[in-house]
């Protein structure tokens, strides 16, 4: 095995620039990293890190074990044209994380079958908290299952799942599920707001209790509904609010993720 692997990202936005900061703080120096973009202003950013940039994606390319395509998906399908010679004369394991492009859209852009992992990240991974659901296809092999997995889990968690369709599950859950958090948050401080806080002091109890309540969850070994019930006393404040959520939130949280997943399966 080559003591560095060569990584190089076909764009270089928020969530390419998140993934590429965690790799460059891994202490085995194991990975080179490039990164191309036509923006001058993303360039530099990304060099801010020490990463060696290109405007041409082919060159960045060049020589790669891995190419994360980190382009928004309505000009993937160009930029995997621009570069397909590369791709099939070098066949680099290809991460894409451009929404909603499938498999098979991916390798109709470039002409050939490739290895190809498809994932899909969420936005947490702009502070190093996200979780990603990943899927290879057949023809990729362990190391570059490896390598895709140590790019994603450079901001976050990645769980990899064994069928491609089950990926749209996945944006509808944790890929739009920050979403729905925020919104949870947003509704709470107005609900404060409307029983008599000032604005302000509402939203800023609604966010610390949303944060505290997560940093809670995620450091316990307790499911969420055993800490629910340990803040829940019987005939209690808890106990009174829940019984208004219960009975609508979890309907309306499973129809919210079909809805979302159905409209994954449309745009892909």
């Amino acid at each position: 095995m080559k003591s560095q692997q060569r990584i190089a990202f076909i764009g270089a936005g928020n969530m390419a620039r998140s993934l590429l900061g965690g790799l460059v703080a891994d202490p085995s120096g194991r990975f080179l990293l490039a990164a191309a973009d036509p923006d001058p202003v993303q360039r530099e950013q990304v060099e801010a890190l020490g990463i060696e940039t290109f405007s041409d994606n082919a060159r960045a390319i060049a020589g790669s074990d891995l190419v994360v395509l980190a382009v928004k998906p309505q000009v993937a399908t160009q930029a995997l044209g621009a570069v397909a010679d590369t791709l099939q004369s070098e066949r680099p394991t290809l991460l894409s994380i451009a929404a909603g492009l499938r498999i098979a859209n991916i390798e109709a852009a470039v002409g050939c079958e490739l290895a190809v992992v498809r994932a899909m990240p969420n936005t947490p991974a702009l502070v190093q908290r996200g979780i990603s659901g990943w899927f290879a296809n057949k023809r990729v092999d362990q190391a570059g299952r490896d390598l895709a997995r140590a790019v994603l889990e450079a901001a976050g968690k990645a769980i990899e799942v064994d069928d491609e369709n089950l990926l749209d599950a996945v944006t509808a859950v944790s890929g739009s599920g920050p979403a729905y958090f925020f919104l949870l948050v947003e509704a709470l401080a107005a609900a404060g707001k409307a029983a008599g806080l000032p604005a302000d002091t509402a939203a800023e109890l609604a966010r610390a209790t949303g944060t505290g309540a997560m940093a809670l969850l995620d450091h316990s070994p307790l499911a969420p509904s055993e800490l629910r019930r340990q803040v829940t006393s019987p005939g209690g404040t808890t106990a009174a609010a829940l019984e208004v959520l219960q009975a609508g939130l979890p309907e309306l949280m499973e129809q919210a993720v079909a809805r979302a997943r159905d409209r994954a399966r449309e745009l892909s």
